[in-house]
């Protein structure tokens, strides 16, 4: 018998029908006698939906506020979800993020998790029942809700596992696993059956849909694997784990892409100390992430300074660096919102030279620009124009052998 943590995204509970599938699906692992905590999120849609609602009543709706409507979306699923165990014979209760005492930092839609409260669950498991916990949603020291941001019920669902030392955390999403890139756009990506948390890190920050990367970052630091795989099939899926030998032998595990990106660039800066500080400290503090950076030398002590934020927070990032532009004794600002960021992931990019120089050449070949590149250990990231974004994934997939078992460069 185990404990484990089981997460359902939107599409897997979009309607009542489809509810009454997962409650059937946890049920049979109950009946074998694993006590099971259930994380579910909003029904797909109704997160969209309330927001669009929110910004026909305000402009630029209030985060404390927003927090509160948009946490309704998981109270309805999980309500349902116990009521449809419930209809099936067996025992269940639904819990929000106050009731389990998910305390989180004060940055509302975007808060952190601080600690767990585990007392609540613990004593209904006991009690023989399922355990249903909505996700993306916490409470603040002040018992002011909060929601985690887009992505956030993975995040609660690992964090449980982690607070609860579950056995295992399964994320069941509306795809088999974790592909080496988006099925949707090349059709010869095949599915990963193990990635390290330093890979699955990397595609989540860059691109990959189907972990979040806070939720990638607690199951590394508590060590807690990570099962994903279909809410419609029986299928074994990808695992996420701690690195092993054998996963240094791919030099490249995965290729993703990133719309979601617009690029600022202040030309004419003054080239001295504090500058930099000047322009990002704003820019953090609105709580905008910003992701790469190039400085250029110009003559006369000056320099251009590039750099990239999500495509969600371009206006609000252009707002502040123009109201700073007189201060720092910039020239002007200019900005793209048309560009796409895409990568290239591998552990086995640590022992292996001339990665970053395939990448480029492949790239060339296919007649597309490289505006910006950013590294590390394990990947190679490339600002491109967003129209190439498809062409420039298929083309480095295939080029890096990912459509077969093996990989050549």
């Amino acid at each position: 018998m185990a404990l484990i943590v089981q997460k359902f995204g939107g599409t897997s509970v979009a309607n009542p029908e489809k509810i009454k599938a997962v409650a059937a699906r946890v049920m049979g692992y109950s009946r074998q006698g694993h006590k099971v905590v259930v994380v579910l999120s909003a029904m797909a849609g109704e997160t969209n939906r309330l927001i669009s609602l929110a910004t026909e009543v305000q402009e630029q709706p209030d985060t404390r506020e927003m927090d509160v409507l948009l946490s309704s979306g998981e109270q309805v699923t999980v309500a349902l979800f116990a009521m449809a165990v419930k209809a099936a014979g067996q025992e269940a209760v639904s819990l929000l993020g106050d009731q389990v005492k998910i305390i989180t930092d004060t940055m509302h839609t975007k808060a952190r998790i601080k600690s767990i409260d585990t007392e609540p669950i613990t004593r209904h498991l006991a009690a023989g029942k399922i355990v249903v916990v909505a996700g993306f949603q916490g409470v603040t020291d002040d018992l002011d809700i909060t929601t985690l941001g887009r992505g956030g019920s993975d995040t609660t669902a690992v964090a449980l596992a982690a607070a609860l030392k579950a056995d295992q955390c399964e994320i069941y999403t509306d795809v088999e696993g974790v592909y080496t890139t988006d099925p949707n756009i090349c059709s010869s990506a095949r599915k990963i059956d193990r990635i390290s948390y330093d890979e699955m890190l990397e595609l989540a920050s860059l691109g990959a849909k189907v972990l979040d990367i806070r939720s990638v970052g607690f199951a590394k630091r508590y060590k807690v694997p990570v099962h994903v795989r279909s809410t419609f099939t029986e299928a074994v899926g990808t695992l996420v784990v701690e690195e092993d030998k054998d996963m240094e032998s791919m030099l490249v595990s995965g290729v993703t892409y990133n719309k979601n990106e617009a690029r600022i660039t202040l030309s004419k800066v003054q080239d001295v100390p504090g500058v930099a500080s000047k322009i990002f400290t704003p820019i953090s503090d609105a709580g905008i992430v910003v992701d790469m950076i190039i400085q250029n030398t110009r003559a006369g002590e000056m320099t251009d300074m590039t750099f990239t934020v999500p495509r969600t927070d371009y206006k609000k990032a252009m707002s502040i660096v123009q109201d700073i532009v007189a201060e720092i004794g910039a020239g002007d600002v200019t900005g793209s919102e048309q560009i796409a960021k895409v990568s290239i992931v591998g552990v086995g990019m640590r022992n292996h030279s001339g990665i970053a120089t395939t990448m480029f050449r492949i790239l060339a070949e296919e007649g597309i620009n490289i505006q910006m590149i950013s590294t590390s250990e394990i990947k190679v990231s490339c600002v491109i124009d967003e129209k190439y974004t498809e062409l420039a994934v298929r083309s480095l997939h295939d080029g890096f052998g990912l459509h077969q078992t093996g990989q050549s460069v």
